[in-house]
């Protein structure tokens, strides 16, 4: 499902506190830099990640599960999911299972993160559902932010006169 650009900004502006499932502590990975990226964009990044559970990433205590960051009473608007496809089903169904009270309203796969059915169970459950997309990458299309590292955003910064 394509999503457009309109779809893509009301979500970025209405969610407020993100989940990333499968963050990393290491800096030069995808997962952390979306995540830092990400919390300075003054979201709430809640990191979650079963072999990081107890340490920290951006002053934040790591969780080891979603159900784990429900029972913490923490609100999550958005869940970022890192990990494989194959895997993306489990995370879809736990966070259907422990955060629908907690203020849930989106779910986003990343980049090659695909799983149909578990998207189905999603939007089934009144979620909002985005895969294959970076919500870092989107926000700064959105925002104009692209050019600033070189990318090409399909506008003209100069011309030839």
């Amino acid at each position: 499902m394509r999503h457009s650009d309109s779809e893509i900004r009301t979500i970025l502006d209405d969610v407020k506190s993100i989940a990333v499932v499968g963050i990393s502590t290491n800096p030069v990975r995808p997962s952390y830099y979306v995540g830092r990226y990400l919390g300075l964009k003054d979201y709430r990044v809640l990191p979650v990640n079963p072999v990081a559970a107890g340490k920290e990433i951006f002053g934040v205590t790591v969780q080891p599960s979603l159900k784990a960051l429900a029972e913490s009473g923490a609100e999550v608007h958005m869940v970022d999911i890192f990990r494989r496809s194959e895997e993306a089903g489990a995370v879809v169904d736990e966070a259907i299972a422990h955060l629908l009270d907690h203020g849930l309203k989106v779910i986003w796969m990343q980049i090659g993160v695909i799983d149909e059915a578990a998207a189905e169970r999603a939007r089934a459950a009144g979620l909002k559902v985005v895969m294959n997309l970076c919500p870092k990458m989107e926000y700064q299309r959105l925002k104009g932010e692209l050019s600033m590292g070189g990318f090409n955003t399909g506008r003209l910064s100069s011309k030839l006169t």
